[in-house]
Formats: C-alpha cells, sequence, structure tokens
C-alpha cells in the first residue's frame, strides 16, 4: 500500500500543480488584460485574449507543474523521459505564444490603418510591410523551435560538430538546387522593403487593370476588374516593368476624344464639357479641360481632360463626360459629326453632229 501511495504521490502532486497553474494562468492573464485595457482601449484587450491568451495559459500551467518536478521530494518519481518531454512541450509553447503574438500585433496595428478610406497610402503600405514580415516571423520561429527541439536530443548534439563542418558544402548545394526558391524569397523582403507595390494600388500587368489583391512571398494576386484573378509571380514585380497608378498618390488624369467635323464651334463644345465635368460627383475639382489635339483630311480630334480622386473615378467620369458631349453635339449640331464629303462635277458632253457620228471630221 505504501509503494501504490508513493508511486501515486507524485501523479497527484503534478494534477494539483497543472491545477494551481492553470488558476494563475488564467487570473494572470485575466489581470494583465484588465490593465491594458483600462490603459489602452478594449480592441487591444480583445485582440489579446484572441490570440494570446491560450498559449500564455498552457506556458504558465507547464512552468507550474516543471517547478513542481524540480523539487527535492519530487525530482527522484519524474522519470527522465517526462523531463524530456517538458522541455519539448515547453519549446513548442514558447513557439506558439510567439506566433500568437505576432498575429495579436497584426491585427491590433492593421486595425489603426484602414485601407477603405479614400487617401489610404500610408495605412497600404503599413498593410503591405506588416502581412510579409508576420510570414517571415512565422517561419523563422517555426525553424528555430524545430532545430531547438532537434538539440535537447544527445545524438544530434553529438553530430553537430559533423553537421557545422559540412555546412558550407551543404550550404552551396542547396543554393544552387534552390537558387529560384531563394531569389523568390529575397524578392518578398525586397517588395516589403521598396514597396513598389502595395495592397490595393491600382496597376496595369500583362495587359490587365486591377487592384493588388494579396501579396506573398511568392506570389501577387491581382484582382482584375471583372473580379479575375490573375497570379503574378512576385519576381515579376522586380524584374519586369508595370503600371502602377497609385504609387505617389490615387489621383489620375482622365482622357476622352471625340471625332467631329470642322464646322463644329469649339468654344461652345468646351463650355458644354467644363459644365458637364463640375456637375459631376466623380470630378475632384482639379483639372478640366478641352484641346484641339489633331485635325485630319475628315474629321478634327477634340480632346477633354479631367481629373479625379482616384482610377475608378476616372473611369465613370470618361463614361459619363463622353456620353453628355456626344448628346450635346447630336442635339444641337448635329451637322457637325463625322461626315464624308465628296464634290461631283457634271459631266461634259460631245456635240452630236447630223450624220449622227460622234461630231470628229475625217
Amino acid at each position: 500500500m505504501r509503494a501504490v501511495m508513493e508511486t501515486i504521490s507524485p501523479v497527484i502532486w503534478l494534477c494539483g500543480g497543472a491545477l494551481v497553474g492553470g488558476l494563475i494562468g488564467h487570473f494572470g492573464v485575466f489581470r494583465l488584460i484588465l490593465r491594458l485595457t483600462a490603459r489602452f482601449k478594449w480592441r487591444i484587450g480583445h485582440a489579446f485574449v484572441k490570440h494570446c491568451y491560450r498559449p500564455i495559459q498552457w506556458t504558465v500551467i507547464l512552468l507550474v507543474v516543471r517547478i513542481l518536478s524540480k523539487l527535492p521530494a519530487m525530482n527522484p518519481h519524474v522519470p527522465e523521459v517526462a523531463q524530456h518531454a517538458f522541455a519539448l512541450v515547453m519549446i513548442g509553447l514558447v513557439a506558439w505564444l510567439l506566433i500568437r503574438t505576432v498575429a495579436f500585433a497584426e491585427e491590433y496595428v492593421l486595425a489603426r490603418f484602414d485601407v477603405r478610406v479614400k487617401d489610404n497610402l500610408r495605412a497600404r503600405k503599413i498593410h503591405t510591410q506588416f502581412k510579409v514580415f508576420k510570414r517571415i516571423a512565422v517561419i523563422v520561429v517555426v525553424i528555430l523551435a524545430f532545430g531547438t527541439m532537434l538539440m535537447t536530443f544527445e545524438r544530434v548534439r553529438q553530430l553537430g560538430t559533423t553537421i557545422l563542418a559540412s555546412a558550407g558544402i551543404v550550404g552551396i548545394v542547396v543554393g544552387m538546387a534552390a537558387q529560384k526558391t531563394i531569389a523568390t524569397f529575397i524578392a518578398g523582403v525586397q517588395i516589403a522593403l521598396t514597396q513598389p507595390i502595395r495592397e490595393d494600388d491600382v496597376v496595369i500587368v500583362e495587359g490587365e487593370w486591377g487592384r493588388i489583391e494579396e501579396i506573398t512571398l511568392t506570389y501577387v494576386v491581382v484582382r482584375i476588374w471583372d473580379l479575375r484573378r490573375l497570379i503574378v509571380p512576385i519576381t515579376y514585380f522586380i524584374d519586369q516593368p508595370f503600371q502602377n497608378w497609385t504609387r505617389i498618390s490615387a489621383d489620375i488624369l482622365g482622357t476622352v476624344f471625340l471625332y467631329t467635323d470642322y464646322t463644329v464651334p469649339v468654344e461652345a463644345v468646351r463650355e458644354a464639357m467644363q459644365r458637364f465635368v463640375r456637375a459631376s460627383e466623380h470630378w475632384d475639382g482639379k483639372v478640366c479641360g478641352l484641346q484641339v489635339t489633331n485635325a485630319t483630311d475628315r474629321t478634327m480630334e477634340l480632346r477633354a481632360l479631367m481629373s479625379a480622386g482616384d482610377a475608378s473615378a476616372a473611369w465613370n467620369l470618361r463614361c459619363e463626360v463622353r456620353e453628355k458631349l456626344i448628346e450635346f453635339i447630336q442635339r444641337e449640331y448635329p451637322q457637325a459629326l463625322p461626315r464624308l464629303r465628296a464634290e461631283l462635277e457634271p459631266l461634259k458632253t460631245l456635240p452630236i453632229t447630223g450624220d449622227g457620228g460622234s461630231g470628229n471630221t475625217p
């Protein structure tokens, strides 16, 4: 009976330690959340609970159990395998906590920078950098945690010297085999730092107009205007030229071309165009003008230039002004629409002689 009690006693102590650790973790995290909530807004407390509560609670439980297992009365009864398992689980919990902390920081920071506002250049920069660096941080944490777990095994530690000695050769071989993958990874980091593109940027890629929807370490998703998705390798934006309509600001100039007859009164069309643009909700109030930009043997080219706050507003403004100008010319100056001119001359006939001949004398 005594032997049984000596065997069960450590288990009871460890279970009690786990219970105490759970209570400490629960109330400790809860108190920390209260302090954060009092100092900041409730949003940060909610995000902290959502991402970091469970990892911290389980970490505190394992720490309490680990401390109890190291007590002189408990240490002889805890097998070495259990000690090793504690170490592995602790490494995993720390990695889990770091990953969830990155997710918590991402949610808190990105919530302060809304990309849905009109002037969202800074927000798009923060979103792009944070999402790329989050993926890098998660990869680094997982690799370090896995390597640290392996180093807790004695045999793996003994092979460390040999591995380090051959690391140079292995690195060269791996680098040659995975040079494209490494180049893609470096391109992702370069995109995050230099930011030739950002999330929600308006770009022209492969002749398609669209917005940057997602940026990963290996590819970029471009949402085309008709809701198709164009998947582009991230190295494309380093190696190939492309158009970025929102690199500095979102405002853009729009043009409308009309081809009319030479008889059209340009000044009247200009006044009508300015009236239409100023009445439109899509105009940003900066640029509005009409000029004759070309003249061919048949028509005269009129270019209406106008500005808008972003590419979508510019497109709607161009379509609206084009429709109203065509309607205006049709209604007020229908004779000024493009036409094909031809001049007909009367046919000259030769005089007819009395004998019915052609008039030519022999």
